[in-house]
């Protein structure tokens, strides 16, 4: 598929998924979300790609929300229809290898909302980050209100959702809602080297490790524990297990196959 709002680029075992609106300042329209789904429809099936990371064109934004031209005129039934189906949202969430977002500018609305379905963040520190939705008269519809909330607590959260106001990538840090702040001109090189290491690992472990973390908000304790063991135990069946354990017991460095 030739795309004409996404750029999609893999090396070393990294994928990149860049949003490429730089003039509407990568805003999320239908178009750009179907290619987004088939994007990542076909990395989950490449073996070249271990890891990847999500970031916007250019240096002003990374997502700034939503195309809001296209919520004009559109009634409560019409937008209700058109939130049926496989969302960006959830797919992102549910995409079984490691993703990062890149935050190199506004991260915003659907923007914000396509982060907090990120395993991880980290942001530039030129980075402003918030839920603006309810200066629009409506609220976060992509997951804003239950992922912020289970990422940064219920206070928080209500401010930002209620308020509308942008944080700096500092406060972001500061209440846990990024990862790491970097110096903008240093964003991409640092980002690369965290998905490097971590696409050193087994992908049948970091697999496995998501969906086992992922569990920690979506089931009491008694079933995430349950569910961490039958993770655990999966991964003794992986050839990526044998290796890691040789490895280890000859003093060398594993070479992982995602068997």
């Amino acid at each position: 598929m030739v795309y004409q709002n996404i750029l999609v680029q893999t090396s070393g075992r990294i994928s990149t998924l860049t949003i490429n609106r730089p003039d509407k300042r990568n805003a999320l329209n239908q178009a750009t979300r179907d290619e987004i789904l088939h994007a990542l429809d076909a990395l989950e099936k490449s073996p070249d790609s271990r890891v990847l990371i999500v970031t916007g064109a250019g240096d002003k934004a990374f997502i700034a929300g939503a195309d809001i031209g296209e919520f004009e005129g559109r009634t409560a039934l019409a937008q209700r229809e058109a939130m049926k189906g496989r969302r960006i949202f959830d797919a992102i969430e549910e995409f079984p290898k490691p993703v990062i977002a890149m935050i190199n500018g506004f991260c915003l609305g659907g923007g914000m909302e396509l982060a907090l379905a990120c395993d991880i963040r980290i942001a530039s520190d030129t980075a402003k980050l918030g839920q603006p939705e309810v200066n629009l008269g409506i609220i976060p519809g992509g997951g804003g209100t239950q992922r912020l909330t289970r990422l940064v607590g219920e206070g928080k959260s209500m401010e930002l959702i209620l308020t509308g106001d942008f944080i700096d990538a500092a406060e972001a840090r500061a209440i846990g809602l990024v990862n790491d702040v970097v110096p903008a001109v240093e964003l991409q090189s640092r980002v690369r080297a965290l998905a490097g290491r971590i696409a050193e690992k087994s992908p049948v472990a970091l697999r496995m490790a998501k969906e086992a973390v992922k569990t920690a908000a979506r089931m009491n304790l008694r079933e995430g524990l349950d569910r961490e063991t039958d993770l655990f135990s999966l991964t003794f069946g992986s050839e990526d297990k044998a290796e890691g354990v040789r490895a280890f017991l000859e003093k060398r460095k594993p070479d992982f196959k995602g068997r």
